[in-house]
């Protein structure tokens, strides 16, 4: 993305103050973020936007944080008529059935040891990818994988705000 203004950013900062909150509800759950990034408005590029985003998610409580990991769907079940999810856990879309089962056991003893669903940027991974980055992740002491999830998260956010500022451009 460019760092100048676009015409998705210009409709982006004049939406009405409601319509801007639900778009950024899309993209990230957490409202203390949306609030953040609403605040903050108009932003001059999509850079500052993405700048803005990239400093919500640091300054995320752990209940905003875990507001915003709930509204992830668990890797390799997307949420049904979620585009969104869909298109970043295409990476699951072919994989095989016995790849399915084992992401959704890795899953459920992720979420059994962390107290929420396992969060990867999935843009572009493979089924393999996502599986092995769950199996090298369940090990990790709980505070580094909180910090992992947050980074997670923030590219997450990152592609999702740049794809509201860009589409149908």
């Amino acid at each position: 993305m460019t760092s100048s203004s676009t015409p998705g950013l210009a409709r982006f900062n004049t939406l009405a103050d409601d319509e801007a909150t639900t778009a950024l509800h899309e993209v990230c759950a957490s409202a203390a973020w949306g609030r953040a990034i609403l605040s903050r408005r108009p932003y001059a590029t999509a850079e500052a936007l993405l700048l803005a985003g990239d400093a919500a998610t640091a300054a995320l409580t752990e209940q905003d944080l875990a507001d915003a990991m709930a509204g992830h769907p668990p890797i390799g079940r997307p949420k049904p008529g979620d585009p969104t999810s869909s298109r970043e856990q295409r990476g699951m879309a072919g994989a095989t059935e016995e790849l399915k089962a084992e992401m959704l056991e890795l899953n459920l003893a992720y979420q059994e040891r962390f107290g929420h669903v396992f969060l990867i940027c999935a843009t572009g991974a493979t089924g393999e990818q996502m599986r092995d980055a769950v199996r090298s992740r369940i090990g990790n002491p709980p505070e580094r994988e909180r910090e992992i999830v947050r980074t997670e998260l923030g590219k997450i956010n990152r592609i999702r705000l740049t794809r509201l500022v860009t589409e149908g451009e």
